[in-house]
């Protein structure tokens, strides 16, 4: 079959499906209160289901090998392949002991009332070291699941505690894929970008320290009588170890699952043991599997329709002066990423279009850079469907929606990030 994936002149028509999904998910959770009462998969079956019916000019058969471009896309393909080394990575660590053992090493080496803290502290200097939030949640999130259960800290609020941190080094890091492309598509030096960034995110990650300090002065822990057990750390310092060292995100899952067969054979686990775990952790990640799948063939749909360049030219029609264009290249890159579930195809998309408005309104590019990156984080950590989101859920197993109403700096980092642009801050960059 001839490929159809050239997109068409778009209207707000063309975003509905996105509409569709947020109201049957977001506002369902919201009015019920409860987060569980509809399956983030049926509202996103619905919503795609949707999407494949307003596709016009194309029939059937073609709407829905269109939906399977996307769906087949090699960035949703490679979130599913990380999705089941994490599946494996976690259930086998837990069963040989390993995330029991980091949680008494972590109890005894932190004081009760800094555990907050360092736990946030940690996500940001993992995420900054490694340049990836989905590496930083994949090692965090068993931790925090285990602390969680040992200091009776709502579970929902430590996992955010991780995923708020690990968006500090997706915005900063010098490795990160948002960071090469907003500095690429902007035409400006990596160390300047740094600067202006580090400007505007850097207080916002002190208030939240200081809010998570404050917020631990409450929480105490079971006094540890349980000697260390070294060995069975050492695959999360595998991991951990060889992800601040720049290791491919999978080949560090490969050699924590390798590590946990190994130590768990010299402490007592059976070779069907490890299998079994690895099978049951594998499984435990269909539900993000069929999410992934699904929002990814919808919103190529919606960029088929034409709604993301939609979005594009409607909010670069009437932009007048740097504080407008600003804010238009900062809903830019936010819509975009709405739409692709993606931060870094997000700076992608919009990455020249912010270009040309920076050079029309005399925009300093380290700063456009800056904010292409912040508000795609921002985005990224706020959207249920995003591969971050959906992976600390999994390992949580909790619902999406009960992390982002935890969440502390993606929402302090996007209100500095709105002021620095309102504000004209920095100045040298504004």
């Amino acid at each position: 079959m001839q490929e159809t994936t050239q997109p068409r002149q778009g209207s707000w028509w063309a975003l509905s499906p996105l509409g569709v999904f947020l109201c049957l998910y977001l506002v369902t959770s919201l009015l019920m209160n409860d987060f569980y009462k509809m399956p983030i998969t049926v509202a996103f079956l619905f919503s795609s289901c949707y999407a494949v019916a307003i596709t016009r000019s194309l029939k059937l058969e073609e709407r829905i090998y269109q939906f399977s471009l996307g769906a087949s896309n090699k960035n949703i393909l490679m979130m599913i392949w990380i999705f089941v080394l994490a599946g494996a990575f976690a259930q086998s660590a837990k069963q040989m002991g390993a995330i029991d053992a980091t949680v008494n090493l972590t109890l005894h080496i932190l004081p009760d009332n800094l555990l907050l803290a360092g736990i946030f502290l940690a996500a940001c200097f993992i995420s900054l070291s490694i340049g990836t939030s989905v590496g930083t949640i994949v090692a965090l999130t068993p931790v925090a699941v285990g602390l969680a259960e040992k200091t009776g800290v709502d579970l929902a609020y430590m996992t955010a505690i991780v995923v708020g941190g690990s968006f500090f080094g997706d915005n900063l890091s010098f490795i990160s894929d948002t960071t090469i492309a907003s500095t690429r598509t902007q035409d400006c030096v990596m160390t300047d970008k740094f600067r202006v960034n580090c400007l505007i995110v850097v207080p916002a990650a002190l208030i939240v320290l200081g809010v998570y300090i404050f917020q631990g002065l409450n929480v105490s822990a079971p006094p540890q009588t349980e000697s260390i057990q070294w060995l069975k750390v050492l695959p999360y310092l595998v991991v951990l170890g060889t992800a601040v060292a720049g290791v491919n995100v999978m080949l560090v899952l490969m050699l924590g699952i390798v590590s946990t067969g190994f130590i768990g054979f010299l402490t007592g686990m059976s070779f069907f043991d490890w299998f079994g775990a690895m099978g049951s952790g594998i499984t435990g990640m269909g539900e993000l599997i069929i999410i992934t799948l699904l929002a990814g063939g919808m919103l190529e749909l919606i960029r088929y329709n034409g709604g993301i360049d939609f979005i594009i030219s409607r909010l670069t029609r009437h932009v007048k002066g740097k504080r407008g264009a600003e804010l238009s290249i900062a809903a830019l890159v936010s819509i975009a990423n709405l739409c692709t579930a993606n931060n870094t195809i997000a700076i992608i998309t919009t990455g020249p279009i912010a270009r040309d408005i920076a050079l029309r309104f005399h925009l300093d590019r380290r700063k456009t850079a800056s904010i292409l990156d912040t508000f795609s984080c921002l985005t990224q950590g706020l959207i249920p469907y995003g591969a971050q989101m959906l992976i600390a859920a999994g390992l949580a197993s909790i619902s999406p929606l009960s992390i982002i109403g935890n969440l502390y700096y993606p929402f302090c980092m996007g209100l500095f990030a709105l002021l620095s642009i309102l504000l004209r801050y920095p100045k040298k960059y504004s």
